[in-house]
């Protein structure tokens, strides 16, 4: 696993009108950087979105509906996992209800498999575009990884 990524299985407590879960508490050590913001994206079937990366934000994601496959690279120079990809899938059709942890520095992505999808997202600061967010192309050769794969990208305007 890339260095500092982690991920926080859910307990699920289903009954007869639904089920209840917590998904993070400000007392998780796995939240030991705090809330900045929690912000909500909706992505139809198909979409990818990559490559993100954060200076100092870390984010935790958490997929309310749907299925997406997530893919993360550390691109930080002189990390002990510089250069390593991990995969996970969140949403429905994960094994577990899972919140992922992406530390700052670690590029990631994802391709929506089962949409809509709705992903929810906390993050340890504000956004700020100037201070914290840099982009990769989805097809940057140095990385290498297939956005692709199962599913084509569409630029199609949605109506």
């Amino acid at each position: 696993m890339i260095d500092g990524v982690a991920t926080k299985e859910l307990d699920r407590h289903p009954d007869e009108r639904g089920f209840f879960e917590e998904i993070i508490r400000v007392s998780d050590a796995f939240f030991a950087e705090g809330f900045g913001q929690l912000s909500h994206s909706f992505m139809h079937q198909g979409v990818v979105k990559a490559w993100h990366v954060h200076k100092t934000q870390v984010d935790w994601w958490y997929v309310v509906t749907g299925t997406v496959k997530v893919a993360l690279v550390d691109v930080r120079a002189g990390s002990r996992t510089e250069k390593e990809l991990n995969e996970f899938i969140l949403g429905e059709n994960a094994s577990k209800p899972t919140v992922l942890k992406i530390p700052a520095g670690v590029a990631h992505g994802l391709k929506v498999v089962k949409g809509p999808a709705h992903l929810i997202y906390v993050t340890s600061g504000e956004y700020d575009k100037e201070k914290e967010e840099g982009r990769i192309p989805h097809d940057d050769p140095s990385i290498g990884y297939d956005w692709v794969q199962g599913m084509p990208i569409t630029n199609k305007n949605i109506t």
